[in-house]
This record gives C-alpha cells, structure tokens and sequence, in this order.
C-alpha cells in the first residue's frame, strides 16, 4: 500500500513516519504539507524548512503546496467559530485525499492523530468526510503512543518546535492573559 501521510511539522511526522514504514502492507509512504490554518507567514515558512531539512534525512519524498491561503481559510474557520477547529482539519484532509487520489495514492492518513492536544474523532471525522469524497480509504492510526518519542528524537535533532498548533486564533488563545475569573 502506497500511503501520503499529511504533515503538520517535521516534529509531528517523527513517529507517524516511523510506525507506517514499520506497518505491514504499507510499501512507501510520501509525505504531504498543506498547511494554510499557519501563521504568520514566517513560522509557516519555519516549519515548512524544518520539514524539508528532516525529510531530507529521512528520504522521505514529499508534495509541498506552498500555497498560504490565509484569508481562505480565516474566513472558514471564523464562520465556524467554536467548531473552527473541524474547519481547519476539513480544509487540510480534504486536500490531502484530493492528491492522494490524483497521484495514486491507495490512501491517506495525518500525523495530526500524533498530538495528545489535538480531538482525534474531530480529525477522523474530517478525514472519513474527505476519503467519500474522493473515493480514497483514510488510514485511521492513533499515533499518540509516539508522541513523547518524536518530541524526544526531535530535540535531539534539534528541530523547530512550535509552541502552538499553527492558527493566529490558537496562538492567541495560548498567550492571552485571562482575568483569573474567567
């Protein structure tokens, strides 16, 4: 089975990567990076050349749509509001499943199913909406498992690490000082 794995980040990609060439059936897998929730522009860029440098090592090919959707994808994601979170993932499995059926892929899955801070039936979900869609099987893999492993082998690496996952809207949510009765 020939897998396109979307890609968050090099540090996300770590064990994700590592569990689906260790799986059996799966014969290669490629890496996609489609990301327009980032910003700013400069950390999509950091994380986009943290990937390149990582996947290099790791001769991991990958599709890059460097396509920064910006206004796209906060128009989407505020029309959603509490729920921009499934607006987010919608948008990035969707284009996922989309190459994966253009290039020949037999299915996708995400190292979004890595993160313990991220809602693995959310992203499932989206995907399983995106796979219909395109006629593709998604690959539903719970990689948190790995999680502390990529954290450990990406500070060995000494990779990029982002502190929030991607979002101006998430980013704020993660520095703003709340009154402590909120």
């Amino acid at each position: 089975m020939n897998v396109l794995l979307h890609i968050c980040c090099g540090p996300c990609a770590i064990y994700p990567l590592q569990a689906l060439r260790a799986e059996e059936g799966v014969t290669s897998v490629t890496g996609h990076f489609f990301n327009p929730n980032i910003h700013p522009y400069k950390e999509f860029q950091r994380r986009l050349d943290t990937l390149r440098a990582w996947a290099a090592e790791e001769r991991l090919e990958l599709l890059t749509d460097t396509r920064y959707l910006l206004e796209e994808f906060l128009s989407g994601a505020l029309q959603r509001g509490a729920n921009r979170c499934s607006f987010c993932y919608e948008m990035r499995l969707f284009e996922t499943a989309k190459q994966a059926k253009e290039h020949g892929f037999d299915a996708f899955t995400t190292t979004l199913l890595v993160s313990p801070y991220q809602n693995q039936d959310t992203i499932a979900a989206a995907a399983e909406l995106a796979a219909k869609e395109y006629g593709i099987p998604f690959l539903r893999r719970d990689f948190r498992s790995g999680w502390q492993e990529g954290v450990r082998i990406s500070r060995e690496r000494e990779m990029y690490r982002q502190p929030y996952c991607g979002c101006v809207l998430s980013e704020r949510d993660r520095y703003e000082k709340k009154p402590k009765n909120e």
